[in-house]
C-alpha cells in the first residue's frame, strides 16, 4: 500500500507543479509584432464569418452560461445564445443603425447599441465591439493595446479599453491561426469564449 502511494504521489506532483506553472508570456518584440501586423492584416477585410461554441459570462456574483453562434456579415451580424437551463435564450442582431434583443421577457426591445441592451435586458458587460476583433486575435480600433506572446509566438495576453484578453489556446492548424479559447476580464466582469468551429464565407 505504501510503495503504491508513493507510486501515486510521484506520479501526481509533477503533474501538480506543472499546474502551478504560469503561462510563459514575453513582451512583443520587432519579430512578434511584426507576425501579428501581417495576422492582423490577412484578416482585416474577414469580416463574413460564422462562429459556434460555448460562452460564459459573470459579473462576480450572478452570470449565465450556454452554447452560442455568431455570424458576421460585414457590418450585420447576429448572436444567438441557447441555454435552456438558465432561461436566458435569446437572439441579439443588427448593424451600425440600432440592434434588436429578442427572445426574453418582457418582448424584443430596440436600441442604438447592442452592449446597452445586454446591459439593461441581462445585467451582462460584454464588449462587444472590441469582441468582434478579438475573436480574431486581433487589436480592436478602440484604442491602444498592449500585447504579450506565449511560447508559440501567437498572443496570449491583449490588454485593451480596460480589458484583459487571455488567449488560452490557438487553432494552428489554420493559416493565420485562429483563437479557440478567449477569456476577457475586467473586474468584476468576465467573458468566457471556446470557440468549437470557424466558417468563413
Amino acid at each position: 500500500m505504501k510503495q503504491r502511494l508513493r507510486v501515486l504521489a510521484a506520479v501526481a506532483l509533477p503533474l501538480l507543479l506543472a499546474a502551478c506553472v504560469p503561462a510563459v508570456r514575453m513582451k512583443g518584440d520587432a519579430g512578434l509584432l511584426n507576425a501579428q501586423l501581417a495576422r492582423e492584416q490577412a484578416l482585416a477585410h474577414a469580416d463574413h464569418w460564422v462562429l459556434q461554441g460555448r460562452l460564459g459570462v459573470s459579473d462576480g456574483k450572478d452570470g449565465g452560461s450556454g452554447s452560442f453562434s455568431w455570424t458576421q456579415n460585414g457590418d450585420q451580424y447576429e448572436f444567438v445564445l441557447r441555454a435552456p437551463i438558465t432561461g436566458k435564450s435569446f437572439r441579439l442582431s443588427g448593424d451600425p443603425a440600432g440592434a434588436l434583443l429578442e427572445g426574453l421577457d418582457p418582448g424584443p426591445l430596440r436600441g442604438p447599441d447592442a452592449e446597452a441592451l445586454m446591459r439593461k435586458a441581462l445585467g451582462w458587460e460584454v464588449p462587444l465591439r472590441d469582441l468582434r476583433a478579438w475573436v480574431l486575435g486581433l487589436r480592436a480600433d478602440s484604442g491602444p493595446a498592449e500585447l504579450s506572446f506565449g511560447a508559440d509566438r501567437l498572443p496570449s495576453l491583449l490588454q485593451q479599453d480596460g480589458w484583459a484578453v487571455d488567449y488560452r489556446e490557438w487553432d494552428a492548424t489554420r493559416e493565420p491561426p485562429l483563437p479557440k479559447k478567449v477569456y476577457a476580464e475586467k473586474l468584476p466582469y468576465k467573458v468566457k469564449l471556446s470557440i468549437e468551429s470557424w466558417q468563413f464565407q
